[in-house]
């Protein structure tokens, strides 16, 4: 491979940061191969091209724009990634493993999460940033927030803000089962926030998925690995989580949607600020009847 900055991102990630540089005819295969990530990109050149309708030489100059020398290196880079997108905590490198200078765990880890986070945002493409910032901000678009078995709490943390800056709001929880409901009701050109990391969970795409469909559009956030629902996300934003531990660090997740938040609070301060004194106000009146003998 000669492309240092892509070596160690996704090739799912290499697409979405490419894909505005890429001529129509290759943006078909590059969406074909993350809608069926990443199978597709196991084939042969000719399957692969059958696929997305193109010619063989077009696949070929994709994997060159991508930054591979050859199609034997771009499936190498797939296999390799697949075996580490479906690594659990327990096939991850031991603790023990890790052995800080000095000793100082403390602050050789912090360091990594402060390098992830740095990297992260040094990344991000700042129009898809405003672009979000505009979605989330609009009170006549109803905003769902969903997150995975772990990730949750990430989806709840946005949520616990974004309903006191605005109107509209919608935490998708508890069972699975239950989640028809929130899809049943939500209308074109809403928004759905997602968070997916690796070992992606599949209800979570499905439900994506669906959204999408029904003409919402979808806030993605997730690794360099890159969630299959970047296949009909409208913005993604994906972040280094890698740590020298078992476990993905959340920081950079976190720092970005506290950005987001903060960015919102800043360019609509006054709407805002009418809301939280209204919901100041609430919370007072409530205090006072619980207070009452």
């Amino acid at each position: 491979m000669h492309d240092s900055e892509g070596s160690s991102r996704s090739v799912a990630a290499r697409i979405r940061r490419r894909l505005g540089r890429l001529t129509p005819t290759e943006r078909r295969p590059a969406l074909a191969l993350l809608v069926n990530y990443p199978v597709v990109g196991l084939e042969t050149v000719a399957q692969f091209a059958a696929r997305a309708n193109v010619s063989g030489p077009t696949i070929l100059r994709l994997i060159a724009k991508l930054g591979f020398d050859s199609y034997p290196d771009f499936q190498q880079a797939l296999r390799d990634e697949l075996e580490l997108r479906l690594q659990t905590p327990l096939a991850k490198a031991p603790p023990e493993s890790f052995h800080p200078p000095q000793g100082d765990f403390l602050s050789t880890y912090t360091r990594a999460i402060i390098d992830n986070i740095e990297a992260s945002i040094a990344d991000l493409p700042r129009a898809e940033f405003e672009a979000a910032v505009a979605l989330l901000a609009d009170p006549r678009r109803r905003i769902l927030l969903l997150g995975g078995r772990f990730t949750s709490s990430l989806a709840i943390h946005l949520y616990l803000h974004l309903r006191e800056l605005r109107p509209r709001v919608q935490l998708v929880e508890g069972q699975t089962a239950t989640w028809a409901e929130h899809l049943l009701d939500l209308g074109r050109n809403d928004v759905l926030v997602v968070f997916d990391i690796r070992r992606f969970q599949e209800d979570v795409v499905r439900f994506a998925r669906e959204a999408a469909a029904g003409g919402a559009h979808v806030l993605l956030f997730t690794d360099t690995w890159v969630s299959p629902v970047a296949a009909v996300a409208d913005h993604v934003f994906s972040v280094r989580t890698t740590m020298p531990s078992s476990w993905e660090s959340f920081a950079p997740l976190s720092a970005l949607s506290e950005a987001l938040i903060a960015r919102l609070h800043a360019q609509h301060w006054k709407d805002s600020k009418r809301r939280m004194e209204k919901l100041e106000l609430l919370r007072a009146h409530l205090s006072d009847e619980e207070s009452r003998p």
